[in-house]
């Protein structure tokens, strides 16, 4: 596929949720997706547990920052908003979903670990649709 669609997770800090979704859909979609990831205000830093639970799993995050929107492309394919309960900036695009996530910060690593593979079927499912021309 030479036409990669351009896909960017956004939340508040870019710090976790939209962080790993930008994780996984490197590793299991570079070859259909071109992939950012960004936050609606600034954040110091990615959360360490969640670069811990992707380690884990095979995904290295630990060249990752916390991005602003202004650092990503003005216009993408496919939109994806974690479930900040804020508005997000209007960022145009083709498709936009939220995925509802609860955002592990601030409790256990269990909770990361779930995050983490929530948002991996999450990402399986944006590339098969990719993959099916259905986005």
């Amino acid at each position: 596929m030479e036409n990669k669609k351009i896909v960017a997770f956004v939340c508040v800090h870019n710090s976790c949720r939209s962080q790993m979704a930008e994780g996984w859909a490197k590793k299991l979609g570079s070859d259909v997706l071109e992939v950012y990831s960004a936050g609606t205000e600034d954040y110091h830093e990615v959360k360490p547990l969640a670069v811990q639970v992707m380690e884990e799993a095979g995904v290295d995050m630990s060249a990752h920052r916390p991005k602003l929107l202004s650092e990503i492309p003005e216009s993408v394919d496919v939109l994806v908003t974690m479930g900040c309960n804020v508005h997000c900036p209007f960022l145009p695009h083709e498709h936009m979903e939220d995925w509802g996530l609860e955002d592990p910060s601030g409790g256990p690593l269990d909770g990361y670990r779930v995050t983490r593979d929530m948002i991996k079927e999450k990402v399986i499912d944006l590339i098969d649709r990719v993959k099916r021309g259905e986005l």
